[in-house]
């Protein structure tokens, strides 16, 4: 079961007297498996690492991913990238690139490729209940023969992520269903 953790474990960011209550948390892999239960088989031979029919569909389709990495002392950032649907290139079945387009110029998802290359990528296609996660290893070219394709309006990128891929996988819909997110509904409360 969680453990109670004191409140000194965990510094209130708002600064001491604020009220706080106790938490509950989890503090193993043993106690996870034990809430979650095991996963179901097809789940696990749903993962894969070269990229399928299926899978090239989705990226085809889809104007927008979220790039996630972490530095080398582990902060995270998780950052949009979009274009007009099919802007990821697959190079082949098992590397994917991405145009860098130009931005506010922070460049916190590149500093972080730069400290540690593992990086997560999730597909996107509105109105789509397809969600692709893509995990691999990430490298920042400054050229190769691909950028040409790469191109917006006639101009070619600067950078591009080249994804070399370790784990692909479609993700189960339900998010997606339970946040109405592609439902116009759900549109007019943001």
């Amino acid at each position: 079961m969680p453990h109670d953790v004191p409140e000194d474990d965990f510094p209130d960011p708002r600064g001491p007297g604020s009220p706080r209550g106790r938490f509950a948390v989890l503090r193993s892999r043993t106690e996870l498996r034990e809430l979650l239960g095991e996963p179901y088989p097809i789940v696990i031979e749903k993962v894969h690492d070269r990229l399928t029919d299926d899978d090239t569909d989705i990226i085809a389709r889809s104007p927008f991913c979220l790039l996630a990495t972490s530095g080398a002392g582990g902060a995270c950032d998780v950052s949009p990238r979009g274009d007009a649907p099919g802007f990821t290139r697959v190079v082949d079945p098992g590397t994917l690139a991405l145009p860098e387009r130009p931005g506010n110029r922070r460049g916190d998802s590149l500093r972080n490729i730069l400290d540690n290359p593992h990086a997560g990528l999730l597909f996107l296609v509105p109105g789509s209940r397809d969600v692709l996660r893509v995990n691999g290893r990430v490298r920042i070219l400054t050229d190769a023969p691909f950028f040409e394709a790469l191109a917006d309006n006639g101009r070619r990128p600067d950078l591009a992520l080249l994804v070399e891929i370790e784990e692909i996988y479609r993700h189960c819909a339900q998010s997606l269903h339970r946040s109405g997110l592609w439902e116009p509904a759900a549109r007019e409360h943001g």
